[in-house]
C-alpha cells in the first residue's frame, strides 16, 4: 500500500516513528514533511496530502498534528476525501469498513506509538465493507456537490 504523510510541528516524532514503521511493514511512504520542528501551519500540509491522496486513487493518507483535529477539519474540505480521526484500533477498522475513509488522522500529543502501531495495523487489514454503508458514502459525497 502507498501512503503520503505530512504533519505540522507538533507531530513530528511520531511522524519519523510512523514512516520507519511503515516501510518496516513494507509499505511504500511519501513524506511530505515537514522535516524540522520550525512552527508551520497544519492546512499547508493537510492539503499536500489531500491532494496527493485525490490525483492517486489507491493510496492513503495520513495526518498528525498534536491533536488530530485541525488536520481532520482542513483534510475533509476536499471533497473525496475521507479523513478520520482515530485514536483506536477499534475506530481505524470502523473508519475503513463503514466510511470507506482514505486518510488517517492522530494526534502525537494524544497517542503513543504502541497504540500508533494498532492503529495502523488495523487502518491496513480494513477494507470498505460496502453494501449499506455505500449509500451513505454517497451521501457524504453528495454533500459538497
Amino acid at each position: 500500500m502507498k501512503f503520503y504523510i505530512a504533519t505540522d510541528h507538533a507531530g513530528i516524532d511520531l511522524k519519523d516513528y510512523t514512516v520507519e514503521l511503515l516501510k518496516e511493514k513494507g509499505h511504500e511512504v511519501a513524506d511530505l514533511g515537514p522535516f524540522s520542528k520550525d512552527r508551520v501551519d497544519y492546512p499547508d500540509y493537510a492539503v499536500k496530502v489531500s491532494e496527493a491522496v485525490l490525483a492517486e486513487s489507491d493510496s492513503q493518507g495520513i495526518l498528525i498534528c498534536g491533536s488530530g483535529i485541525g488536520m481532520s477539519m482542513a483534510a475533509n474540505r476536499h471533497s473525496g476525501i475521507r479523513a478520520a480521526l482515530c485514536h483506536d484500533a477499534y475506530t481505524a477498522t470502523v473508519a475503513r469498513g463503514h466510511n470507506d475513509a482514505n486518510i488517517l488522522c492522530f494526534g502525537e500529543r494524544i497517542i503513543g506509538r504502541g497504540v500508533c502501531e494498532s492503529i495502523l495495523d488495523a487502518w491496513i487489514a480494513s477494507s470498505f465493507d460496502g453494501g449499506r454503508h455505500s449509500g451513505r458514502v454517497e451521501k457524504i459525497e453528495a454533500i459538497n456537490s
